[in-house]
């Protein structure tokens, strides 16, 4: 029989190697779909990030094993692959789904070597050929989650190439194969669970291929050997010895693998597996007829589906349902093959036993004979079990073409099966080109899934199409009028399309259809976890509503009575707590879900909120740290630390703050905050041309940035380039034209820089119409009075400032200023000749110098009271009296200090605004 077997010719891989490509290359336009999105998306564990012992302790989604909601499967050399996927091209899908298309050729081909140690060269290359292009194949080489069946089945035939050569001359045991094979096994398993199938399947080809025995005889043997007429043959003695070592082999696989899962099952719900829950005969009806509807799709697979759970294939519950005929004659078909193939010696029975072999054993841990699954059917799992049924389909081929008068019409036969199997799969790749075109393409299907419907509306939800996503949701809901998942799905687009009332409804709805509560019975595990989300969803729609966050909460508490170790539970029940102003309850909350899951940054990061919330910034600090030691992506956690340490006001924490900012502009591209945020630290370090780019590049993002426009107006004005700064804020007052500050910051450069009174006049005369009580803008109004030279005006205006401020001692001074300065003209008046005023028109002009530098000098004090900051009122002193005494003039020294006071004061202002408006 080994010399049967022939290495893969090159001819014959080309033509393996062109058929696959030429019925798969459009697979290279999909993208992630179905469950790629929870094992490629969404998983953690592909991260380079995340250690590689995590691949090892996690099931194939990243959940961890120990958890209750873990699927318990277990495959962690696939999630590899996937890892080196994201290394080298992260998230793009055609890596992905390539790298399956690879794979699918090297099963072929080893099915191929496989084909020939059973049938001839021309067999074996039609039943790999038929192998290769099989519709059935599409859900495991184009859906990228399919690569554990590629991957399970190269290991696993390689493990049965090890085995067959295992049999040395003259029936000697040769020890290498078999060790190789048990690794191979070991390793195949690892790429998923089916792969410690070939046991069994070297099992038999040791026992009825290799040593040639058949029922009878083995039976014939038994029996002497238990009468005593004889002994056991030695040649049977190595073929126990060398099934005890596979078969101890594998019970250590097996008790591995129970260890994995910490010998726990996997937690469906009757929706995943309705038969799995349901009373007998039903049960065991279904799970028969199960069998030949697999059957049906290898023979003809015209209608597949990408999810069979639910309502797809309705339950056998009675025996006189008509489908139990079809089980009947499956079950029929299936014994005589066995008959034939285990009493009568020959090749052709040698082949029919390996084909049902590969058909029947990696097909039982999906048959649901041992232990429930979380599908009804699933086409990935045929993959295997094809190639048995391609062997058979070959090896009938091979009796049909051998006659001649059938010679013809079998090739043509051959010919039509391989053309329209090839044209399905093409066709077929496309349905995986999205999650929409995939569900839509299940619908033409089968219209009694819920699970479609569903699925179909949280495509169309994710493309922001909520009123077609509804229709679909509430047809699930009228497929299924009981399922949680599509009541919640209801109530969840409905408060997308704000309509709480109905969204209320829903999840109401979804409330009442929860098992109640039985005394002395685990809730956990008679619900699917994730329906247990029904009540954090109506609890975050209820609060809010401010008069209603302690039903919030009762709900919140409510789900946790159900689980104490609901996690989400707990982090949502903290962001309520603070927003009750109740932050050391939220501490406590995020403490308890930290006992649960210490890895979790988003938790470490909410507790440093509350911190902030507690006024401890120190310990927000060391949250914000650790949120990012395990997450050093962390958006919210990278930005929010930047502002603690900028606004801790320690220059030792602003490179660490910049490096932060730089991280996060670098994750987060079009966030204008980030830009800002970098400009406000280089503001800090008196870098002025950096911050001008970051605040330049903030206000491109977002043009009506009013904090990135108000600052970089400030920075202009603080770096002598005061003229620039009046376009920047005539954007800022164009988008918000209250904006008090930037008005009191243009009236100022339109008075000293443009000199233009009439302007500066208009914008402190717009800050009192927004607020009449603002000394600072009401006090410059009256500078702007005096630079008319009307000082009667000047003096009333003063008057009323004076009433608003009554304890600013710079008012009374500057009114005691106009008051010598309206005496002092009088006098001038009386004693100069009325048609000169020359000596009138110079004292105002000296009187107005004076008040000019005072206006500038204590506008800069009354930022800083503003800001609640103390700083010395340095006032010039002043002239008491006539116009020939000259006003001492402040030194270079002292303006530039009241400059910085004055733009520090400003930008202080405006960054407190920005903090309480969550700018």
């Amino acid at each position: 029989l080994l010399e049967k077997m022939a290495d893969v010719s090159l001819k014959e891989a080309v033509l393996i190697v062109g058929v696959v490509a030429a019925c798969y290359w459009n697979s290279l336009f999909c993208g992630f779909v179905f469950d790629d999105v929870s094992a490629i998306l969404d998983n953690k564990d592909l991260h380079p990030s995340t250690p590689l012992k995590n691949l090892f302790q996690n099931d194939f989604w990243g959940t961890p094993m120990s958890e209750e909601r873990s699927h318990k499967s277990y495959r962690p050399l696939t999630v590899l692959t996937f890892r080196l996927n994201y290394l080298f091209s992260e998230l793009n899908a055609v890596s992905y789904h390539f790298l399956n298309l690879v794979f699918h050729v090297v099963v072929c081909l080893v099915f191929l070597k496989v084909c020939k140690l059973f049938l001839d060269n021309r067999s074996s290359v039609v039943a790999s050929l038929l192998f290769a292009v099989h519709p059935i194949h599409t859900e495991a080489v184009t859906g990228v989650v399919g690569r554990a069946e590629l991957l399970s089945s190269i290991f696993f035939l390689a493990a049965f190439l090890s085995y067959t050569k295992s049999k040395g001359p003259d029936n000697t045991i040769v020890w290498t194969p078999i060790a190789v094979t048990v690794f191979l096994v070991a390793v195949a398993t690892l790429c998923k669970e089916q792969g410690i199938t070939v046991v069994g399947i070297c099992c038999v080809y040791e026992v009825f291929i290799a040593q040639g025995y058949t029922l009878p005889a083995l039976l014939d043997t038994a029996v002497q050997i238990l009468r005593g007429k004889g002994s056991i043959p030695f040649s049977m003695l190595q073929t126990l010895l060398k099934l005890i070592v596979l078969m101890f082999s594998t019970l250590l696989l097996v008790v591995v693998r129970v260890q994995v899962i910490q010998s726990q099952l996997p937690v469906f719900t009757r929706f995943d597996n309705p038969a799995a829950v349901s009373p007998s005969p039903a049960r065991q009806l279904t799970f028969n007829y199960l069998l030949p509807v697999n059957a049906w799709l290898l023979l003809n697979p015209s209608e597949l589906c990408c999810d069979w759970t639910m309502g797809t294939i309705p339950l056998v519950e009675s025996l006189l349902d008509v489908r139990n005929v079809a089980t009947l004659t499956f079950f029929c078909f299936l014994v005589s093959l066995m008959v034939f193939s285990l009493r009568y010696p020959g090749d052709s029975s040698k082949t029919v036993l390996m084909a049902l072999c590969l058909i029947v054993l990696p097909f039982i841990p999906a048959s649901n004979l041992f232990f429930p699954v979380g599908f009804v059917v699933a086409e990935r799992v045929l993959y295997v079990p094809s190639m048995g049924f391609c062997i058979l389909v070959a090896h009938g081929w091979k009796k049909l073409s051998n006659k001649s008068v059938l010679r013809k019409i079998s090739w043509v036969c051959l010919a039509a099966v391989l053309f329209t199997h090839a044209l399905k799969t093409l066709h077929r790749n496309w349905d995986w080109e999205s999650e929409y075109t995939l569900f839509m393409s299940a619908l033409k299907v089968n219209k009694n899934n819920a699970k479609l419907w569903n699925n179909v509306g949280h495509a169309l939800e994710n493309e922001k199409k909520f009123e077609r996503a509804l229709q679909f949701f509430i047809q699930a809901t009228q497929v299924q009028p009981d399922d949680i998942g599509a009541h919640m799905n209801v109530g969840r687009t409905y408060k997308n399309l704000n309509k709480t009332k109905e969204a209320e409804e829903s999840y109401m709805i979804a409330k009442s259809l929860m098992p109640q509560i039985i005394p002395g019975k685990k809730y956990a595990a008679r619900v699917a976890p994730n329906h247990l989300n029904v009540y954090i969803n109506l609890a975050n729609l209820i609060r809010a509503n401010e008069s209603r966050l302690e039903e919030a909460d009762q709900l919140y508490r409510q789900a946790i009575s159900m689980r104490p170790d609901f996690k989400q539970a707990y982090i949502s029940r903290g962001e309520l707590l603070l927003k009750m102003n109740k932050p050391l309850k939220a501490k406590e909350a995020y403490l308890r879900a930290l006992e649960l899951d210490r890895t979790n940054a988003d938790l470490w990061y909410n507790l440093a909120i509350v911190y902030i919330e507690l006024k401890d910034p120190t310990e927000a600090l060391k949250n914000f740290n650790r949120a990012l030691e395990l997450n050093p992506t962390h958006k919210l956690a990278l930005f929010n630390s930047a502002l603690l340490m900028q606004e801790s006001g320690d220059a030792r924490l602003r490179p660490e703050a910049k490096q932060r900012l730089l991280h996060y502009v670098k994750e987060e591209p079009q966030d204008s905050n980030g830009y800002f945020n970098l400009g406000m630290l280089a503001m800090d370090d008196k870098k002025d041309m950096e911050a001008e780019a970051w605040m330049k590049k903030a206000i491109r993002l977002q043009p009506n940035f009013r904090s990135a426009l108000f600052n970089l107006a400030l920075l202009y004005s603080q770096t002598g380039k005061e003229l620039m700064a009046l376009p920047v804020l005539e954007d800022l007052l164009r988008y918000y034209p209250d904006h008090t500050k930037g008005l009191i910051l243009k009236g100022d450069i339109l008075m000293n820089q443009k000199k233009d009174i009439v302007g500066a006049k208009m914008c402190f005369e717009k800050i009192l119409e927004l607020d009449p009580s603002n000394v600072q803008g009401k006090h410059n109004l009256c500078v702007v009075y005096f630079e008319e030279r009307d000082l009667i005006k000047a003096e009333k205006c003063l008057v009323e400032t004076l009433a608003l401020a009554p304890h600013e001692e710079y008012i009374q001074r500057h009114l005691n200023i106009v008051r010598s300065k309206i005496a002092s003209l009088s006098a001038v008046e009386q004693s100069s000749l009325p048609s000169d005023g020359t000596a009138a028109t110079e004292a105002k002009k000296i009187s107005f110098q004076n008040l000019k530098e005072a206006k500038n000098e204590e506008t800069t004090t009354q930022s800083t009271a503003d800001n609640k900051r103390e700083h010395s009122k340095n006032k010039k002193p002043t002239e008491k009296s006539s116009a020939d005494k000259e006003t001492p003039k402040k030194s270079t020294k002292e303006i530039k200090d009241i400059e910085k006071k004055r733009v520090a004061a400003l930008k202080r202002l405006e960054e407190i605004e920005r903090i309480l408006n969550g700018e």
